[in-house]
């Protein structure tokens, strides 16, 4: 059965249909954040849920799934953002893969225990390549805490050379990233706060959606 698109935008307008300077203006750029521009970005472990299966649909917008009649559940998130070397210079050409648990706490990957029923309308991973400005942008959901774990999305970058990094985008205010041992890992405040971002009102992007910004600089 053929996808529809939902009636206020299509899923692929929604990451690009806004120039970076709108976006920018809607997502105002923590103080934190603004520190850490050449901070490199911390290495966080891969976790045991990285995607065995990259098949299919894994764009950037993991919200619908081609084929599922409804979307995923969760409140819908953007999530954008800069690839940037020490000297704050854009790295175009870079992979970055995320992948997070669905709004149930259950990852897309066999070993993930699904007893609470895996959504089916949340694509759970996804690709993007950073433009000529070192941008990426993603559609996905809040992330959502289980057992052990605050919120957040993993990242891996790879960059055109084969270097790589792994990491982890945290949320803001969250209480649960204060007993987050992979989190409270990172001993440097500065790159600590780094992966901490802020989820603001979207709806300039789309109606009742977040949005936040995460640079990642390639060490």
């Amino acid at each position: 059965m053929p996808h529809t698109q939902t009636p206020w935008l299509g899923r692929r307008s929604v990451l690009t249909g806004m120039s970076a300077s709108a976006t920018i203006a809607l997502l105002p750029t923590s103080l934190s954040q603004a520190e850490s521009q050449r901070i490199a970005t911390p290495r966080q472990t891969e976790g045991p849920f990285y995607p065995t299966d990259w098949s299919g649909d894994i764009d950037a917008d993991l919200v619908v799934v081609w084929g599922e009649a409804t979307q995923a559940s969760g409140q819908v998130t953007h999530v954008s953002g800069r690839i940037l070397d020490l000297a704050a210079q854009p790295l175009r050409g870079a992979k970055v893969e995320i992948w997070q648990c669905d709004a149930n706490g259950v990852y897309r990957h066999p070993g993930a225990s699904a007893s609470r029923g895996r959504d089916l309308g949340f694509q759970g991973r996804g690709r993007a390549i950073s433009d000529a400005v070192g941008r990426y942008a993603f559609r996905t959901i809040r992330p959502v805490a289980y057992p052990g774990r605050a919120p957040h999305i993993h990242f891996k970058v790879v960059l055109p050379d084969q270097r790589a990094l792994v990491t982890q985008m945290y949320v803001f205010g969250e209480v649960q990233n204060q007993r987050d041992g992979v989190l409270s890992s990172i001993r440097d405040r500065r790159q600590r706060d780094s992966v901490i971002v802020r989820l603001m009102p979207a709806d300039g992007i789309e109606p009742g959606a977040l949005a936040g910004e995460f640079d990642i600089v390639m060490g």
